[in-house]
């Protein structure tokens, strides 16, 4: 009885012609569904009933939302669940916060992803495989697994049946993009930019990812948009018109430079900071067409204090270098509440005078209402992704590794660059040395090679949580020897730091994390003589990762037959004289007579 469907199945199949053959496909092009189209409130198929066939059909491409199940065709009509819920939310990197296109973040409150996501991102959805045939070619379905009718992109009605597809079982490799295939990428991937504005578009009735976010300025009635100046040019020039992106935490800096400082200092907006919450943000796009309502509004609350600009003697007073805003929001409900806080500095006025302003815009979830009760972004979950920060511990605070990082005139900065997962990087720049003891000054060359503070633990996987020390491993160092140098009038000082991590690829080949499995400090130092006059020196910090992955041999076919004939001619009276005596006797008669027959055929053959 449990054979019997699978046999009807083979035999439909059987009858499929030479140049019509079940294809295996995850394209939608192609016909098939794929993971971003049937997970949990997706777009993609939607089905329709059809004549002829016991199973629903659908047309790929529609804008339908689909439901999150499919309609088995087995005895029943019971209802699967291909795509049930991940048990670990691999691209919820932000605590707290939506985390852009990641369909499985519960932090996002999306019944339906999609309708807010242009797509999903991989491992935030099951995977699937299809098997699809001509339509015209079924008659029946007894299939057990779960079948489905669709149109493919030529309006041919193919019959698919869904299967376990062995290949998600191996390692999935980067994709390499070089000179070669980059416009190819570019062209299949990218989208169109500088879109038409929003004033010549129907409002949508919720902000989607990368939406500007709109804004309305009470006392002149005008509907604006929240912007983020960012820097342009080889100067980095603030460029006022660039809009924020919804659901899009970033940090942008820019550069401001005036010719008179002194009647810039309090009529320049862009150094007031009641000129950044002047203003309400509406909640949803649709409120555009009602903006005096106050339920689309939402004020800008002032966290910190903001004095106005003032100009004292030579000094400008009050002029804003930092802005931040802290946007708390409901998924399709929109924009909850939104904060400010100002960082304001002094400037002399003097021609030439330059200001660096530095724009930060951070979304969380609405349910939050503290952020410093949330953890530090993650850099992976669990497993690292490449190009995120490497986590880094000292006693018990998190924070990211560093290197070094230069000014314009190359000299070493407060500021350093964060090490990214995977990026091997070199930087350098230059120390001035000041008069201080030999002690003190190695000191203080150290702690500027490996930041401050240093970093004694990093973390094994991009989640590490600082509160659980099995979560981190420790950081090997070795520093410079003195005695080493044979130097008894001179200071052995650090100049390079490299940074190894070594890690691996663990756990499902499907889904492989990342995840660091060492990592040490190696100094190297130089000496400087006590009657030398050395004012700098060059430092260098150098980070390189290795992978050290021992991936398993991928499973192999049916075991094939290996037959061991006797290829020698003689074998058979090898092993007749190899026997006992009691066996030679036994076949010393085939054996001659086998001997005289050769023997007759050779003489006919030489007469």
């Amino acid at each position: 009885m449990c054979t019997y469907p699978l046999v009807l199945l083979q035999v439909f199949f059987l009858m499929v012609p030479k140049d019509v053959r079940p294809q295996p496909s995850s394209s939608p092009a192609e016909a098939v569904p794929t993971p971003s189209d049937l997970g949990p409130g997706s777009q993609g198929v939607t089905p329709q009933p059809s004549k002829g066939t016991e199973t629903p059909w659908a047309t790929l491409g529609s804008s339908t939302v689909g439901p999150t199940v499919l309609t088995s065709s087995a005895p029943g009509n019971r209802t699967v669940d291909l795509f049930p819920v991940l048990p670990i939310c691999v691209c919820d990197l932000t605590p707290g916060a939506c985390d852009i296109n990641c369909c499985c973040d519960k932090d996002c409150y999306l019944l339906h992803p999609r309708t807010v996501f242009s797509f999903c991102l991989p491992g935030s959805v099951r995977s699937s495989s299809w098997v699809c045939v001509d339509n015209s070619l079924i008659f029946r379905s007894n299939s057990p697994f779960p079948s489905r009718v669709l149109m493919d992109s030529n309006g041919v009605r193919q019959f698919c049946v869904h299967v376990n597809n062995s290949k998600l079982n191996y390692f999935q490799e980067l994709q390499k993009v070089n000179a070669t295939n980059f416009q190819a990428l570019a062209t299949e991937f990218g989208g169109r930019s500088f879109t038409s504005t929003f004033q010549t578009q129907s409002p949508s009735p919720f902000y989607r990812a990368g939406d500007p976010i709109l804004t309305y300025f009470p006392q002149w009635s005008v509907i604006s948009l929240l912007k983020q100046p960012a820097g342009i040019g080889a100067w980095g020039l603030c460029a006022e018109s660039n809009p924020a992106g919804f659901l899009e935490s970033k940090s942008t800096t820019c550069a401001r430079f005036f010719k008179n400082l002194a009647d810039s200092c309090t009529s320049d907006p862009a150094l007031n900071a009641a000129s950044y919450y002047n203003f309400t943000v509406l909640k949803i796009p649709i409120g555009m067409t009602d903006p005096q309502n106050m339920k689309f509004q939402v004020p800008v609350t002032l966290v910190s204090e903001a004095r106005s600009p003032l100009l004292a003697g030579n000094t400008c007073q009050n002029v804003v270098s930092q802005v931040i805003y802290e946007i708390e929001t409901n998924g399709t409900f929109g924009i909850q509440k939104v904060f400010v806080s100002f960082g304001q500095t002094n400037l002399t006025v003097e021609p030439g005078t330059s200001l660096q302003q530095q724009f930060i815009i951070r979304f969380r979830a609405f349910q939050q209402s503290s952020a410093a009760s949330l953890p530090g972004p993650r850099s992976g979950n669990p497993g690292y992704i490449v190009g995120k920060p490497l986590l880094s511990l000292t006693d018990d605070i998190s924070h990211t590794m560093t290197l070094l990082q230069s000014r314009g005139d190359g000299t070493c900065s407060v500021k350093r660059h964060k090490v990214q997962f995977g990026v091997n990087a070199m930087s350098g720049c230059k120390f001035r040395l000041k008069k201080l003891d030999c002690s003190h000054l190695q000191q203080e060359m150290y702690e500027t090679l490996h930041g401050r503070p240093r970093p004694e633990r990093v973390g094994i996987f991009g989640n590490a949580d600082a509160a659980q020390k099995g979560e981190w491993t420790r950081i090997f160092s070795k520093n410079c020897s003195v005695s080493a140098m044979h130097c008894t009038s001179c200071c052995v000082i650090p100049v390079s730091l490299e940074i190894q991590v070594l890690w691996a690829y663990i756990g499902l080949q499907s889904n492989p994390q990342a995840h660091v499995s060492r990592a040490r400090f190696l100094y190297q130092c130089q000496s400087i003589q006590d009657s030398q006059q050395v004012t700098e020196v060059s430092l260098t910090t150098i980070v390189t990762f290795v992978d050290i992955t021992q991936k398993p041999e991928p499973p192999r076919g049916q075991p094939r037959m290996d037959w061991k004939l006797p290829f020698d001619f003689f074998f058979p009276f090898k092993v007749a004289f190899s026997k006992g005596v009691d066996s030679q006797k036994g076949s010393v008669s085939p054996i001659l007579i086998l001997c005289i027959l050769l023997l007759g055929l050779l003489g006919l053959e030489s007469k």
